[in-house]
């Protein structure tokens, strides 16, 4: 096999030899993983900016996977399996807002040290992580330029799709809930709102469990989701402020300004307001 060399900045540099054969590394392409690390100054703390960031990009598809899964179980009529996938994405998801630990270590000074490179890179153009908004039902496109469109397909094909939200309202129809009919046969591609008539569907799940056991077990999952999904935001939001106070973001956008709005939404909107109808 024919390894390369490991780039880790100036303070490291690792190689393996090409003769060298290892079951792990080859299985894994742990090699090739390292190689992507690639600093383009000598600021100490810019590899692990770039380390945790891709920490971050391969954590957003695990989470996608199984929110994906979960889709897939409720258009089958499987809640029990829908939940089960809802719990292991959770769970990644509690390992994505740790990243913020590691990169809440980064002093300012540190972070300036290598921030003029990163240009009009942002974290808000990951095609990961657009999808999963897009999975899980927030389907506004203003921070999605026609160029991801054409670069990355499947972020148009999501849109074609019911999201995870659409097909949890199709499954409480299925099982008798009153929800409309003009929420199940909607356009998926377009923005979601908010509407009294599954505020109403959900509470009547909460006010008899027993009889509605299984989607009060999926609002439960649901609500975890949109809630860690929401501690990310906020986590990602203390870390912006701490290192770069009130300047604008990287890609253009108004920094902790952008963030402290984009806070303010909820996936799964009905499981939050209903709680006020109970």
């Amino acid at each position: 096999m024919n390894r390369q060399p490991l780039s880790a900045g100036n303070t490291h540099d690792y190689t393996y030899d090409n003769t060298y054969e290892n079951p792990y590394v080859d299985y894994a392409r742990m090699d090739a993983l390292h190689g992507l690390a690639a600093p383009r100054t000598g600021a100490r703390a810019e590899l692990q900016f770039i380390l945790i960031s891709q920490v971050k990009e391969l954590l957003f598809r695990m989470v996608h996977v199984e929110v994906d899964a979960a889709r897939r179980e409720l258009r089958a009529d499987r809640p029990d399996a829908a939940c089960r996938a809802l719990g292991r994405g959770v769970r990644n998801q509690r390992v994505l807002i740790g990243c913020w630990e590691s990169m809440n270590t980064l002093t300012v000074d540190e972070f300036l040290g290598f921030r003029e490179v990163l240009g009009e890179a942002s974290g808000t153009q990951s095609f990961m992580y657009r999808l999963l908004e897009f999975t899980l039902g927030n389907r506004g496109t203003s921070m999605v330029r026609s160029t991801d469109f054409e670069a990355f397909p499947e972020l148009r094909a999501e849109l074609d799709r019911p999201s995870l939200y659409d097909e949890a309202l199709r499954w409480l129809a299925r099982s008798g809930l009153p929800v409309p009919e003009r929420l199940t046969t909607r356009d998926p591609s377009t923005p979601y709102e908010p509407d009294p008539a599954v505020e109403t569907a959900w509470a009547a799940v909460y006010r008899d469990p027993d009889t509605h056991r299984a989607a009060h077990d999926l609002a439960e999952q649901l609500l975890e989701a949109a809630y860690q999904f929401s501690c990310w935001r906020a986590t990602h939001l203390l870390v912006v402020e701490r290192m770069l106070g009130a300047k604008p973001g990287t890609g253009g956008s108004d920094g902790a300004a952008w963030l402290r709005k984009i806070n303010e939404h909820r996936f799964f909107p009905e499981l939050w307001t209903m709680r006020s109808a109970l």
